[in-house]
């Protein structure tokens, strides 16, 4: 089906021509994972989960970036942000996400200088336009974004501004899906791939994966026809007994992806070990500045002296990032837990899954 216009993707007789050949292809119950929080936006902003055949579970993984940076690089944050003179980027997401004992936001109040940008290249005319204080980015995101953040380090290397640093809480998706797969409480047969991510990066990186562990990975959009599509291509596979990558988002994904951003990426940064919220310390899943850049990196610059990171007792995001739980499950969801109180990034986050179900399911 070719359209032209977003739409177009959101036609009802459509919809329900998917889900009747989702029904048709579903031989036995099966759990799948959509991996990214914006699909998990679009499934209960339209109601398609509600929608789907009972035997069909759909889990909500570690696809938010926000949600999955640890604790620890928060409290990093709120240290930096909280030093005299110095100034403070980041995505507004980040300001409501609770460190151990703050947020930036509160910390903003309080007289920080804390600034929401929409580009890590607004860090960098921020630090040009106040050439007498440190300006550091807070840098969050998947493979999606992390060219950009690449991009920028490159930018204020060529300005010359020795006042400029990032954060750096950047973070690889295979890693984390080989994660949930070797977990023995893995209940996940397929997955729905991000489909910005594999646009920069390819689903070339998925294949290996797919082999391993034998599962359906289909590669899909944010639209309701897209991620119906999707489900039908892996309910299908796991009917058959198949395994390996589809594509269904063809229209903007390409098995090698963007090699000039892919490029950018491997000139300015690293692959390193990283924790992510919930999921622990995972080998070779962050990115971080190759030594020729160092002197960019805020983590160096400005050192953490006394790490706390304690999550609230109460909060059990870990939990719904491994897609072990739904946020409705949680106690805390809609009660000591809301957007206005958050105890942890899920509840805050554009793409967190207890946002999105505080968001388009009533709270009882």
């Amino acid at each position: 089906m070719i359209v032209r216009y977003v739409d177009e993707y959101r036609q009802g007789e459509q919809v329900q021509s998917w889900l009747d050949a989702i029904a048709a292809a579903l031989t036995r119950p099966m759990t799948l994972m959509e991996v990214c929080g914006g699909q998990t936006h679009t499934f209960l902003r339209f109601g398609l989960d509600a929608l789907l055949p009972e035997a069909l579970t759909l889990v909500h993984g570690p696809g938010c970036p926000v949600c999955v940076t640890p604790i620890e690089l928060i409290d990093h944050a709120l240290a930096i942000a909280a030093q005299p003179g110095l100034l403070l980027a980041s995505f507004g997401d980040m300001l409501r996400v609770p460190g151990t004992r703050d947020d930036l936001r509160s910390l903003k109040a309080r007289g920080a200088d804390v600034r929401i940008v929409y580009s890590p290249l607004d860090a960098v005319r921020l630090a040009q336009q106040h050439p007498d204080r440190q300006v550091v980015f807070f840098g969050v995101g998947f493979e999606t974004t992390a060219p950009a953040h690449a991009l920028t380090v490159l930018q204020a290397h060529q300005a010359g501004l020795s006042n400029f640093s990032l954060l750096s809480a950047l973070v690889l998706v295979p890693p984390a899906i080989a994660t949930l797969l070797a977990d023995p409480a893995n209940r996940v047969e397929a997955f729905l791939a991000a489909g910005h991510v594999c646009a920069v990066m390819g689903y070339g990186q998925y294949e290996p994966l797919a082999a391993r562990y034998r599962v359906p990975i289909v590669v899909t959009g944010f639209e309701p026809l897209d991620l119906l599509q999707g489900i039908h291509c892996a309910v299908r596979a796991l009917a058959a007994g198949h395994s390996g990558v589809e594509n269904q988002y063809r229209r903007a994904v390409q098995r090698e992806g963007n090699p000039a951003a892919q490029q950018a990426l491997k000139r300015v940064f690293e692959v390193c070990d990283r924790p992510w919220r919930g999921l622990g310390v995972l080998p070779a899943s962050g990115l971080r500045l190759r030594e020729a850049w160092r002197t960019y990196d805020a983590a160096e610059r400005f050192p953490l002296a006394e790490p706390i990171a304690r999550e609230h007792p109460e909060c059990l995001a870990g939990e719904v990032l491994r897609g072990l739980r739904k946020p409705p499950a949680c106690p805390a969801f809609g009660a000591a837990c809301t957007p206005e109180h958050p105890l942890g990034a899920p509840m805050v986050s554009s793409e967190g899954a207890c946002a999105a179900y505080y968001r388009y399911r009533s709270v009882t």
